[in-house]
C-alpha cells in the first residue's frame, strides 16, 4: 500500500480534492488504516497514474486521454464549465455523432438515452439506490466502510468535473430533509472527502417525494433530453460528419490470428 493522503497526493502531484476524484472514478483504491480517521491507497494504482501524468503529450496519448475521460473535445456554444460550477448543460457526444449523420432528433435523443442506461452514467443511480438499501439495513457507517474496505467506490460521490461539490446535488439536497441521506452524506464526507454528486440527488428526492424505484433515473433522463435536443439541433448546422478515431493494438498481417478476408 502507498503512505496516507498527503503522501499519495504528492506522489502524484496533485491537489486532495484530484484524489479523491481519482478514488471515486475507481482509479485508486482507498483502504482503511488502523486509525478509522485515515485511509491508505494502494502503491501500484498511484505509481501507474503518476507515470500516466509524466508522458509526454503526443497526439495518440492526448487522444487517448480525452477518450478516457468521457469524450473527444467538441466546440459548442451550450456547453460551459468553469471554476467548478455548471453556467450551462453538458453535451451526454454519441446524441451529437448521431446528429451530425442527418439523424431525426428523436433518433438522436434514443441514443442519449442509451447511452445514459449504463451503469458508469445514469445508471449510478440504481447504484445508489442499492447504498440506501445498505444503509437502512446497516446503518450508514457499516455500509460506506464496508464497500470501502472491499475496495468498492461510492457511487453518488465525487465528480472529477465538481472537485468542490456537485452544485447540482447541493441544489437538490436543500430540498430533502432526510437523515438517512446527512448521515451517508456527512460519513462519506468524513472517510473520503468526496461530495455527494446528481445521482446521490436524484436517488434523496425520489425517496423523499416517495415516487417508484427508477423515478431517479427517469428524472435524470428527462433533465438531459433538453440538452440532449439542444446539442442535435447545434450539431446538424456545420454539416460535418463526426468521425471518432481509435488507434489499432492488435495483431498485424502474419502475426497470431489476423487474417485477411477475400473480396465479395
Amino acid at each position: 500500500m502507498a503512505g496516507f493522503l498527503t503522501e499519495a497526493a504528492a506522489r502524484l502531484g496533485v491537489t486532495r480534492a484530484t484524489l479523491y476524484a481519482y478514488v471515486s472514478r475507481g482509479l485508486i483504491r482507498a483502504c482503511e488504516a488502523d486509525d478509522p480517521r485515515r485511509r491508505l491507497y494502494a502503491a501500484d494504482a498511484v505509481e501507474r497514474l503518476a507515470v500516466e501524468r509524466r508522458r509526454g503529450r503526443r497526439s495518440k496519448e492526448v487522444a487517448k486521454m480525452a477518450l478516457d475521460f468521457g469524450a473527444p473535445v467538441l466546440e459548442s456554444a451550450i456547453t460551459l464549465i468553469r471554476d467548478g460550477r455548471l453556467w450551462r448543460r453538458r453535451p451526454s457526444f454519441t446524441v451529437r455523432c448521431v446528429a451530425s449523420t442527418g439523424a431525426s432528433l428523436h433518433a438522436a435523443v434514443v441514443v442519449g438515452q442509451a447511452a445514459l442506461s449504463g451503469p458508469r452514467h445514469g445508471g449510478v443511480t440504481e447504484r445508489v439506490e442499492s447504498l440506501f438499501d445498505a444503509a437502512e439495513a446497516d446503518g450508514a457507517a457499516v455500509a460506506l466502510r464496508r464497500r470501502l474496505a472491499a475496495g468498492e467506490d461510492l457511487p453518488g460521490f465525487g465528480h472529477p468535473l465538481y472537485p468542490n461539490g456537485d452544485p447540482r446535488a447541493a441544489a437538490l439536497l436543500a430540498e430533502v430533509a432526510d437523515p438517512l441521506s446527512a448521515a451517508l452524506t456527512g460519513e462519506a464526507e468524513r472517510l473520503t472527502g468526496l461530495a455527494p454528486s446528481l445521482d446521490f440527488g436524484l436517488v434523496a428526492i425520489r425517496r423523499a417525494l416517495r415516487l417508484p424505484r427508477g423515478a431517479a433515473f427517469a428524472l435524470f433522463a428527462v433533465g438531459r433530453a433538453v440538452g440532449w435536443i439542444a446539442h442535435a439541433l447545434e450539431q446538424r448546422k456545420p454539416g460535418i460528419l463526426i468521425r471518432p478515431r481509435a488507434v489499432y493494438v492488435g495483431n498485424g498481417p502474419g502475426e497470431g490470428a489476423f487474417t485477411s478476408a477475400a473480396p465479395a
